[in-house]
C-alpha cells in the first residue's frame, strides 16, 4: 500500500458501524471529525486532522433521513475540498433518490441525476456505492464511479444453506436481469412476479411467470422498503407451490411496517447487508445480515493504489463455480 499515512477515512453519523468495520479491516484509524447541529437544524462539520495532500474516503450512506443524509455528506465534502486534499472519494454504499431515475409522468423530477450532480459540484473526485437500483444511474456522474455487488457472496451464502431445488425470482419484471444473473450464477431457472405498481410504495400482485411448484423460491432485489412487494410475492409464490421462500436484497431500508410485514409473512428467512445501519429492534430471527466491510475495504484500498477491482470479482467467481459444480 502507498504510504497508509496519505489515506485518510472519514465517517459521517449514517453507519458509524460500517466505517468502524472498514477501519479494522484495512488498519487505518478512523479521521476525527466534529459533527453537530445548530439549534434550527442546520449542519456544522469540521474535520479535526490535516488532509492536505491526503486521499480521503467519507464513508457516508444517504440511508434514512435521505435528505439529512445527503446534506451531511455535501457538508463534509466542502469541508475536506476546502483543506487542499489530493482527491475526495464519497462512498455511498446506498445512494438515496436512485428510485427516481426517470420521469414516468409529466412534471416529475429526475431526482437521481439531481443527486449526482450536486456531489459532484461539491467537489467529490469519485465515488462508490453498492447495487445501484438501477445501473443507469451510474452514467448520470461525470467523474470515476464504482457500482459494487454482493452477488457472489449472496450466492455463497445460498449454497451454504443446501435448499435443494432452487428458482430465483424476479419481484417485477424491472429487475429481471438481476435474478437472471444470480440464476447464472447459481445455475438454476428464473421466475419473474407480475406486479403493478399504481403509486410509490403500493405493489398489487398479478401472476407468477415460470414454474416455481415444489422448489424453493429465492425472490432478489436490491432494496427492501416498506416489505409489501416480496410480503405479497412470497404468498402468491406459496399458493403456486414453491416450498419456501426466502428474500435477499443488499439494502434493508426498512421504513413503516415492513417488519411486522415479514413476521407475518410466508418468508423463512430475509438476508440484507450492512449498507443501511439497522437498529436492533427491528432485527428480528427472520433476519441474515451479511457485511459489504471487507469488499469495501479492498476496493478503497484498490482505489488508493490504483488497482483493478475486477479481478477480485474474477476470483470470487471462479471460486463460487467450483463450489456449484460440486
Amino acid at each position: 500500500m502507498k504510504d497508509k499515512f496519505h489515506l485518510k477515512i472519514i465517517s459521517g453519523t449514517a453507519n458509524r458501524k460500517l466505517a468502524e468495520e472498514v477501519s479494522r479491516v484495512m488498519k487505518v484509524p478512523l479521521t476525527p471529525v466534529e459533527i453537530k447541529r445548530f439549534s434550527d437544524g442546520e449542519i456544522y462539520c469540521r474535520v479535526l486532522e490535516s488532509v492536505r495532500g491526503c486521499d480521503v474516503y467519507i464513508i457516508q450512506p444517504t440511508s434514512s433521513d435521505a435528505s439529512l443524509n445527503l446534506m451531511q455528506l455535501l457538508v463534509m465534502v466542502d469541508a475536506l475540498k476546502r483543506s487542499s486534499p489530493e482527491r475526495v472519494t464519497a462512498v455511498i454504499p446506498y445512494f438515496g433518490y436512485a428510485r427516481q431515475d426517470k420521469k414516468t409522468k409529466a412534471r416529475e423530477p429526475i431526482t437521481a441525476k439531481l443527486v449526482a450532480n450536486m456531489i459532484q459540484v461539491a467537489g467529490v473526485d469519485r465515488v462508490i456505492m453498492f447495487d445501484l437500483h438501477v445501473a443507469q444511474v451510474q452514467g448520470f456522474f461525470d467523474i470515476p464511479s464504482d457500482n459494487l455487488d454482493m452477488i457472489p457472496q449472496f450466492a455463497e451464502y445460498i449454497l451454504s444453506k443446501k435448499l435443494g431445488e432452487i428458482v430465483m425470482v424476479s419481484p417485477d419484471a424491472g429487475g429481471a436481469a438481476r435474478a437472471r444473473t444470480f440464476a447464472k450464477v447459481l445455475n438454476a431457472p428464473i421466475a419473474i412476479i407480475d406486479k403493478r405498481r399504481p403509486e410509490p410504495n403500493v405493489a398489487q400482485v398479478e401472476n407468477v411467470i415460470g414454474d416455481v411448484k415444489g422448489r424453493t423460491a429465492v425472490i432478489v432485489d436490491d432494496i427492501i422498503d416498506t416489505a409489501g412487494s416480496i410480503t405479497e410475492a412470497a404468498k402468491i409464490l406459496v399458493e403456486h407451490g414453491a416450498k419456501e421462500v426466502y428474500a435477499l436484497a443488499t439494502h434493508g431500508v426498512l421504513s413503516g411496517q415492513s417488519v411486522e410485514r415479514i413476521a407475518k409473512s410466508h418468508l423463512k428467512e430475509v438476508i440484507i447487508t450492512n449498507t443501511i445501519e439497522i437498529p436492533k429492534e427491528k432485527l428480528m430471527p427472520k433476519f441474515r445480515v451479511l457485511s459489504v466491510g471487507p469488499l469495501l475495504a479492498e476496493d478503497i484500498r484498490r482505489t488508493h493504489e490504483g488497482l483493478p477491482m475486477g479481478v477480485v470479482y474474477e476470483e470470487m467467481y471462479r471460486k463460487l463455480e467450483k463450489k456449484v459444480k460440486k
